[in-house]
């Protein structure tokens, strides 16, 4: 009687295989193998438990690592050299409404394309059923620029079977009345942006950081930080009720924004520079 180990591989389209070891006995004289114990000597994925697995590596497969959190959502005012400039990351998470998560991950500032941008087009991608009502939650290092805002705005109109809501950890240029602007054009549209605190910065330390099992530890005035930022921020949604404090600028205030701008950029903040350019990234995948 001979014996033969047979491996049956399963592998999902661009994600991970699994393999399954079989043995087999064929008796003298009769060519057709025995099975000998479909699952013996070996521990494989249960059957229920494959596709769980399948999502659970997919959604483990782009993480942050811990310094990357720590500099990029961090809400601290200035941040020491050389580690260079802190860009746009969004972290975000698609679910059914009291459901499971369906998909999570992250995008940044690509060569002349923002990370809000890259995460439409994520989404996009997923051809989601229009039947259904689907909720994003995202975290997002700096708040959006004007030109973003528009484009999730639109987004959102047109798939109105998705609700968005936003979680800063840091606004950008929110003294600038065009960025104002964005920040209401938002809010009037349902889409809710608030500031990150201790809750949200902990929920995106389990969810997108490669934390190695460790609970997260806030820094060091983390939530003076984040009151100071809300309000700053509650300062500027309340301009809604308010239309004369966010009428069109004078052209002088125009110019003074320009002038701030640029002494701002100076200083290499550039997270939301329409022509920021990386040299060494790659467009969005």
């Amino acid at each position: 009687m001979g014996v033969f180990l047979l491996t049956l591989t399963l592998r999902a389209a661009g994600g991970p295989h699994w393999e399954y070891r079989l043995v087999a006995k064929s008796l003298l004289g009769n060519k057709r193998p025995v099975l000998d114990g479909l699952f013996s000597n070996c521990h494989p994925i249960p059957p229920e438990d494959l596709l769980t697995g399948m999502e659970r590596q997919r959604n483990t497969m782009n993480l942050l690592t811990e310094n990357t959190f720590c500099y990029q959502f961090g809400n601290q005012h200035k941040v020491k050299e050389p580690n260079g400039r802190r860009k746009t990351y969004l972290c975000y998470q698609l679910k059914l409404p009291d459901g499971p998560t369906l998909n999570k991950d992250y995008t940044k500032n690509k060569k002349k394309r923002h990370a809000e941008i890259c995460f439409i087009d994520k989404i996009s991608s997923m051809d989601l059923d229009k039947t259904k009502r689907y909720e994003i939650t995202c975290f997002i290092t700096w708040s959006p620029c004007p030109f973003c805002a528009k484009k999730l705005v639109d987004f959102i109109k047109d798939h109105p079977h998705l609700s968005l809501q936003i979680f800063a950890s840091r606004l950008y240029f929110h003294w600038i009345w065009g960025y104002q602007v964005g920040l209401h054009h938002l809010w009037e549209s349902n889409i809710r942006v608030s500031v990150m605190r201790e809750p949200e910065f902990a929920d995106c330390w389990e969810n997108f950081v490669d934390n190695q099992g460790k609970a997260f530890k806030p820094w060091e005035k983390l939530t003076e930080y984040s009151t100071r930022i809300g309000l700053r921020l509650g300062r500027i949604l309340g301009k809604i009720h308010r239309p004369n404090l966010v009428s069109e600028p004078s052209s002088e205030c125009i110019q003074d924004e320009r002038d701030c701008v640029d002494a701002i950029r100076n200083l290499s903040l550039d997270a939301h520079d329409p022509l920021y350019e990386e040299g060494t990234q790659d467009e969005c995948s």
